[in-house]
């Protein structure tokens, strides 16, 4: 269990920090995501930990979308969001790569990773899941309907509309 997890966690938090737009929120819901598997499924199979884990993950962003909604109709009308807080940046994290070879390869590819990034953000939260589900984390269609909670031909359906438009808005970047 601990082997898959360590594989999963960074992917995971990308994901979720992709659909909340918080680094904070999302290693939250990582975590919770984390436990759950692990108090509730550790008995299962292997091979089933992969589809669980992002059901979890997936159910844990729907809530926080519930919870931020009330949460703005509560403290909107206030004049400000309730998640205004500094966010420091991490200095590993920004830290150049001395591994860097090639200078304006590495501008264009930063450049070319932003507007996915930015096109990622953009697409509605099941496009999203349903692309992140099947490319990044390479779930079938079955596993990618479960982790969402809906039908094979919903994920279907998602998965076409979000890579027709990241080729719409990437065709500049990606051919």
């Amino acid at each position: 269990m601990d082997r898959f997890l360590a594989g999963v966690e960074r992917r995971a938090l990308r994901m979720a920090e992709l659909a909340v737009g918080n680094r904070d929120d999302a290693l939250d819901l990582v975590q919770e995501a984390m436990l759950g598997l692990v108090k509730h499924y550790r008995h299962k199979r292997e091979d089933e930990w992969g589809a669980l884990f992002h059901h979890i993950l997936q159910s844990r962003i729907r809530d926080w979308y519930r919870r931020s909604k009330v949460r703005y109709r509560v403290f909107g009308w206030l004049g400000h969001r309730a998640d205004d807080e500094d966010t420091e940046t991490d200095p590993i994290q920004s830290a150049a790569d001395p591994a860097a070879i090639d200078p304006p390869r590495l501008v264009g590819n930063e450049a070319a990773m932003q507007q996915l990034e930015a096109a990622l953000q953009a697409l509605p939260l099941r496009q999203q899941q349903a692309f992140l589900l099947r490319c990044w984390e390479g779930l079938d269609v079955a596993e990618t309907a479960y982790a969402m909670d809906c039908s094979e031909g919903s994920v279907k359906t998602h998965y076409s509309r979000a890579l027709h438009k990241l080729r719409e808005q990437l065709e500049d970047h990606w051919p």
